[in-house]
């Protein structure tokens, strides 16, 4: 067995703990392409994007080390699809649409929830601390 999903979270098995993101990227294809085929309006696309697809993209990822090549690949997921929706190829008109929607890339996003993650952590292991002290 070469990985193990728990918590809806699929762990690889490796000599470091590592998490696999294929299934959280097919999710997010699976999600955002029944979304893509319903509506044509891009703003609804992407704020449903958003709301729905996101989330599952990034569900349980804050435990998970990500290092600069996981990150990318996950950056790459959103810029594929901006280059679906606006059928332009090219990164740095993605770039600008991406900024004009407010659309942050799963890395920032990733980023952000690991920090959330680790205060909330600390804050539980210190009340932890101060109440079985």
């Amino acid at each position: 067995m070469d990985e193990i999903r728990y918590l809806g979270v699929f762990i690889v098995q490796s000599r470091l703990f590592k998490c696999s993101l294929d299934h959280a990227k097919k999710s997010f294809y699976r999600s955002a392409n029944a979304i893509f085929r319903q509506l044509t309006s891009e703003e609804m696309t992407l704020q449903l994007t958003k709301s729905k697809c996101i989330p599952v993209l990034l569900y349980g990822l804050e435990a998970c080390p990500l290092n600069k090549s996981d990150q990318h690949s996950l950056d790459f997921v959103i810029n594929r699809f901006f280059i679906k929706l606006f059928t332009n190829s090219n990164i740095d008109t993605v770039s600008c649409c991406q900024e004009y929607f407010v659309f942050a890339l799963p890395s920032t996003l990733w980023a952000k929830r690991v920090k959330k993650f680790e205060l909330q952590f600390n804050n539980f292991m210190y009340i932890s601390s101060c109440t079985f002290s």
